[in-house]
């Protein structure tokens, strides 16, 4: 994904040679589900370097015995030994967690969901294991309380680029990696759709940060008048003026801002993205809404 992008412009510029790159296939987009390429595969086309679209480990094979090491960064297909073994330093991955916590496919979402106060990357030595292989090279960070998905994958995206370059210096000069540890793993599974949805029950706080981690996708959701609004950005509300509390799902439009009622405070909807809509400020849709007293979504 775009992700890589970062690490593909300066090896590009590096010492390096950046024979080729590797990205999954077209994959249909939009309303219309017309096939698009990946962002990797679109800037190795506007820099005319040699682009290998595959969808399983097998049709990379004839493609890596002249090459050296391979990079990788959110590649989405796990490697088998015998894929692995062919490059002569084999491949390193960029992983965006302090492994061996949220090994799998969505690290910096579950992250946030579950309410960590530090992002962290983990460049690593790929095995046939999911996130399992020795380390060479790990960053922490603080995670801004209004941090997305979205922001925080851009931000160690960047973050990324030097430790990359520093293995690959570290492979030159024979630096081993370091095999990880056996305590403090934890395993970050896919986003689903069916997670997406908000049950208003919970705590402000945990649906605030569903709302943080699904953006941009699979973005959290609710239902509201038989229609699925989705919530791209909200915040904790900490000075609601009402005397009566909100129930859950409950929505209430007060001093130009939009709150929706939870197992504790109100939260705060900043954008949303009403079915059939663009992506609006809640005030905005709200003032066409005309939300009646005691009306309530979920």
């Amino acid at each position: 994904p775009g992700v890589a992008i970062p690490t593909l412009e300066h090896l590009r510029t590096s010492e390096h040679q950046l024979v080729r790159i590797f990205t999954t296939g077209d994959k249909p987009v939009g309303r219309g589900r017309s096939l698009t390429a990946t962002e990797v595969a679109q800037w190795a086309h506007d820099h005319k370097i040699e682009c290998v679209k595959v969808d399983k480990a097998t049709e990379m094979a004839a493609s890596l015995a002249d090459i050296d090491c391979v990079v990788t960064i959110a590649f989405g297909i796990l490697l088998p030994q015998d894929i692995l073994d062919i490059p002569d330093h084999g491949f390193i991955n960029l992983h965006f967690s302090l492994l061996p916590a949220w090994r799998g496919a969505a690290p910096v979402q579950r992250a946030i969901e579950n309410g960590d106060d530090l992002l962290g990357i983990s460049v690593f030595a790929l095995d046939a294991g999911m996130d399992t292989g020795p380390i060479y090279r790990q960053s922490s960070f603080p995670r801004a309380d209004e941090m997305r998905s979205k922001e925080a994958l851009e931000f160690l995206g960047l973050q990324g680029v030097e430790p990359i370059m520093k293995t690959l210096k570290d492979i030159s000069n024979g630096v081993l990696p370091v095999p990880q540890k056996s305590e403090g793993i934890s395993l970050a599974r896919k986003l689903s759709k069916s997670e997406a949805l908000i049950d208003w029950g919970q705590s402000v706080e945990a649906i605030n940060r569903k709302v943080a981690a699904f953006y941009p996708n699979p973005i959290a959701y609710t239902n509201f008048r038989s229609e699925i609004i989705k919530i791209t950005e909200s915040k904790i509300c900490v000075d609601f003026s009402s005397d009566v509390s909100l129930l859950p799902g409950e929505w209430v439009v007060e001093k130009e801002r939009v709150l929706i009622g939870t197992g504790s405070k109100p939260l705060e909807i900043i954008q949303m993205v009403p079915q059939g809509k663009s992506e609006m400020k809640a005030t905005d849709w709200a003032r066409g809404a005309r939300i009646n007293s005691g009306e309530r979504c979920g």
